[in-house]
């Protein structure tokens, strides 16, 4: 830890473009990251309205769907191709700018430094680029949509050859894809910048008497998946930019010689296609725990705020969560079982990815035993945080089948899949999310959302989200092909009627999302006023001396810890806790430990 007093701190900004725009405050910045995921979370929701009503009714026309591509939806009729360009928008904006950024970067920019007890992020510069940098790389994505030929129609994998070779290989193959490398390359600028700064926070501006076992849960999580980001996007970027010189300078870096699309030769000689696998998954499966391990650092946080006790074992869930991030790194060969890998490479990619349950299985554990004979408040944080650990499991589950070489090579290009890690990484990840909004909420505003309508806002979502995603394990198992815009085939016409379910199921659902947005909005102005500790949390956070916290986050004098994050139950003191920050003497079996 070095001297905190020796650091340079940035002053307090005095016009409004440093104080609400280009600002040095992590707290802004973190606001600026929710905002953004906010408004992306949104667009996504409703590409995916779009693509459900498409699939339950394909003949019925979208009010004003005509309007964003004349091309794409004539009348408002979604084309097959304009069908995969929505599919494809749909997926990368909630993967890159709501699953990662929300969780991590938004929750994480505001609350790491005041958890380990700093005024500031190291590199505060940095840190304003990095949000900056990657709402860039959101605006180039979005701008897809209004080239002459919409955005890519290669999914969020863009697999080569056809995205490398350009327009030949059909609509949504030129500049849509160029459009999309690019914004992916700039948003992993962005959250390089962002890593570099998380670990540099965790590791030297550590308060006194903070040691790394004395950080909140929520700290760990954001350092480990700084570590990871700072490998995946490092290699995500430069995939990009390599697909890009392949539209655009002639390389042949994904696309091999002799290959004939649409009746022409491509002048392209010495490429692998299975290049752009290798390298794009190796990026995304450590990119499902960019997107989870900031979620279960929050929900082990939230539980243990209501539950008024630690969790069984603090440095168990920190190796666990470690152990998530090694191993995700040696798996990642199980999202190419499908394209011709050898035998025995499939096996060995099988094994860790049936060992990397292990540590997943060994947290879940540890939340449910800490769960067990606890007095658990019951409110909007917690019955999100309940509700991850349920996402989390029901669709780990399904996991373990698409381990297996021989069973995911049937599975792999089913709904199957699609229920899988929407349940495990999308829907999760989100419940996270949520309950992080309803707990810290009170801190960043000073406001305290509805719990009336956050109770309902989790149960529709809750039952909702089952009702979506449960039934695309049966119809992968039917052999319901992902991707398909209309089921014209007699053995998947029976599927229809179900799929009219979902559809259903994802309105109501996405209608309480507006409940959601209505509440973040009509509390940040109108809210019951928040005292600064509501939920009578430990961690320094709640410590700040006003709500919010004031620019250096402690005023003049920077707090000292004399405890861990989590004292609970503790028996002689004024309330059943003790912050952090207290002198007051207390017995710790967590600190003899």
């Amino acid at each position: 830890m070095h001297d905190m007093s020796a650091h340079a701190v940035h002053h307090a900004p005095t016009s409004f473009i440093r104080k609400h725009v280009f600002s040095l405050d992590h707290k802004v910045i973190g606001k600026q990251y929710y905002a953004m995921a906010l408004v992306a979370a949104f667009a996504g929701m409703g590409l995916s309205w779009i693509m459900r009503i498409h699939l339950a009714w394909t003949s019925a026309a979208i009010p004003g769907l005509e309007l964003l591509s004349k091309n794409g939806a004539p009348g408002g009729v979604l084309t097959p191709e304009y069908y995969l360009q929505v599919m494809t928008m749909h997926a990368t904006i909630m993967v890159f700018f709501v699953l990662t950024t929300a969780p991590f970067a938004a929750f994480g920019n505001y609350f790491l430094p005041i958890q380990v007890g700093a005024e500031d992020m190291p590199f505060p510069h940095f840190n304003m680029m990095s949000f900056w940098v990657t709402f860039t790389g959101f605006l180039v994505l979005m701008a897809s949509f209004f080239v002459a030929d919409g955005p890519t129609l290669g999914g969020w994998t863009q697999y080569a050859p056809l995205s490398a070779v350009g327009k030949v290989a059909g609509p949504g193959q030129g500049t849509g894809v160029i459009l999309w490398a690019t914004s992916i390359a700039i948003f992993c600028v962005g959250q390089l910048l962002g890593s570099l700064n998380f670990i540099t926070t965790t590791l030297d501006l550590r308060v006194k008497g903070m040691s790394l076992m004395r950080l909140p849960l929520t700290a760990w999580a954001w350092f480990i998946t700084s570590c990871m980001g700072l490998t995946a996007f490092a290699v995500l970027m430069p995939a990009c930019i390599l697909l890009i010189l392949d539209h655009v300078a002639g390389t042949s870096f994904f696309v091999a010689s002799n290959l004939v699309i649409n009746d022409q030769l491509q002048p392209h000689s010495g490429g692998s296609t299975l290049l752009w696998q290798h390298l794009f998954w190796f990026f995304g499966h450590p990119e499902v725990y960019i997107a989870i391990v900031p979620g279960m650092g929050i929900v082990s946080h939230v539980l243990i705020a209501n539950m008024r006790r630690p969790m069984l074992s603090h440095r168990v869930l920190i190796y666990s969560m470690g152990a998530l991030a090694v191993l995700s790194y040696m798996v990642y060969g199980h999202h190419m079982f499908v394209s011709g890998m050898n035998p025995f490479s499939s096996l060995a990619f099988s094994f860790p990815t049936l060992a990397i349950t292990i540590p997943s299985t060994i947290i879940v554990l540890i939340w449910i035993g800490s769960l067990y004979g606890s007095k658990l408040r019951i409110n909007s944080a917690s019955l999100f945080s309940l509700g991850f650990i349920s996402m989390f499991v029901a669709g780990g589950v399904s996991g373990f089948f698409l381990a297996q070489p021989s069973i995911d090579i049937m599975l792999h290009a089913t709904y199957f899949v699609v229920g899988h890690f929407h349940m495990v990484m999308g829907v999760a990840a989100m419940f996270g999310i949520f309950a992080g909004t309803y707990f810290w909420f009170p801190k960043m505003t000073g406001r305290m959302m509805n719990e009336t309508l956050g109770k309902i806002h989790f149960w529709v979502s809750f039952v909702g989200t089952y009702c979506i995603f449960m039934p695309f394990h049966y119809l992968g198992i039917a052999g319901n092909v992902r991707r398909y815009s209309a089921f014209v085939d007699d053995y998947l016409q029976p599927l229809i009627p179900l799929h009219r379910f979902i559809t259903v199921a994802a309105l109501v659902t996405g209608a309480a999302q507006l409940v959601f947005l209505y509440n973040l909005i009509h509390s940040r102005f109108w809210g019951k006023p928040a005292t600064d500790n509501p939920w009578e949390c430990t961690s320094l956070e709640w410590s700040t001396p006003t709500t919010p916290p004031p620019h250096n986050n402690f005023g003049d004098k920077l707090p000292e810890v004399f405890h861990d994050p989590y004292q609970y139950g503790v028996q002689g003191s004024k309330g059943d806790y003790v912050m952090q920050a207290s002198p007051e003497q207390v017995k710790t079996a967590f600190d003899e430990a």
